[in-house]
């Protein structure tokens, strides 16, 4: 078996290499697996430290196709992780989020429709979606996306599915919700706060601190995509859950709590333009391949922040450059 995992010494690509290459799926323990990464300023070869050796890297770009026609043929399965995701950073300049995020994708479909390639996942989120004020999204609402990062990784979705319509490229797409756990970049929500707090400094929460998230972990999130790349049908969406929907004012409480601090330590910030109010995914049908999530919010938020607390030398530097979060 072998696995081309694009995006794979980014954060979400990374653990699920890692765990692949850990014998965490059963079946797949002896997969010759690819890491293709351009690693930008997101992706980290450190991240792969704890499998280095036991997988083939190759440094480059999903909008290269003389490149992508290389590596691919011979590959089993494709998962697709590469993407620039920080929609603080698509607000100020979204362009190469286009070419990332919807050329990247194509150059990618065509070239595994080429290949023959057995199973494509465009791993994706929630935010395609825009914002729901109460109940869930299943797969077949409409995407109607609100940031140039959601509507980027929207336009990559669909063109995913076109290939599957119109050539027959067995293509699957999954949703997750917002995602965190250890080896995420400093710019997000959860790992920018713990590493402030960490270090003493407040933290800054986004205008009235309503938005409302549905956390996963990372773990999670890996389980559901490897049930989509084992069982999942062509030409479908999944969604992937977390465990709990929280306004980013409890999630913040829940953080201040677990380092003893008060609310003096949060920093009252202007909202982001366009801030999508709430997310919400109902997963019943990834549920009937048998996805659970096992990792509830306290105890992923406890980990995460004991890795964190361990790890000051991988996130130290990449702080230099962090801009205020989602």
């Amino acid at each position: 078996m072998r696995v081309l995992v694009t995006g794979g010494a980014g954060f979400i690509g990374s653990h699920y290499v890692r765990q692949l290459l850990s014998g965490e799926y059963s079946g797949w323990q002896k997969a010759e697996v690819t890491v293709l990464d351009l690693l930008t300023y997101a992706g980290n070869l450190s991240n792969l430290d704890p499998v280095v050796g036991r997988f083939h890297f190759v440094h480059g770009d999903i909008c290269d196709a003389l490149l992508l026609s290389r590596v691919i043929p011979g590959q089993h399965a494709v998962i697709n992780f590469a993407a620039e995701s920080h929609v603080d950073r698509s607000i100020v300049s979204s362009a190469e989020f286009a070419r990332t995020n919807v050329i990247g994708t194509q150059v990618l479909m065509q070239a595994c429709l080429d290949a023959g390639v057995a199973k494509v996942v465009q791993v994706s989120t929630d935010e395609v979606y825009g914002s729901i004020e109460a109940g869930s999204w299943d797969e077949t609402a409409p995407v109607n996306p609100n940031s140039p990062y959601s509507a980027t990784k929207a336009g990559g979705d669909l063109i995913a599915a076109s290939y599957w319509r119109t050539h027959g490229l067995p293509v699957c797409v999954t949703r997750a919700s917002n995602n965190y756990g250890p080896y995420q970049h400093p710019e997000k929500l959860i790992p920018l706060f713990v590493t402030n707090l960490l270090d003493g400094k407040t933290v800054p929460l986004y205008g009235d601190g309503g938005n409302i998230r549905d956390w996963l972990h990372v773990d999670d999130h890996c389980r559901g995509i490897q049930l989509v790349v084992e069982q999942g049908r062509p030409g479908e969406v999944y969604h992937i859950a977390g465990t709990v929907e929280v306004t980013n004012s409890e999630l913040t409480g829940r953080l201040l709590a677990t380092f003893g601090q008060g609310w003096d330590m949060v920093e009252k910030v202007t909202d982001r333009k366009g801030h999508d109010r709430r997310y919400s995914l109902c997963d019943a049908k990834l549920r009937t391949l048998g996805y659970q999530p096992r990792i509830d919010l306290d105890q992923g938020l406890k980990q995460t922040i004991a890795w964190y607390r361990a790890n000051r030398r991988w996130w130290e530097p990449l702080k230099r450059d962090v801009a205020i979060v989602r």
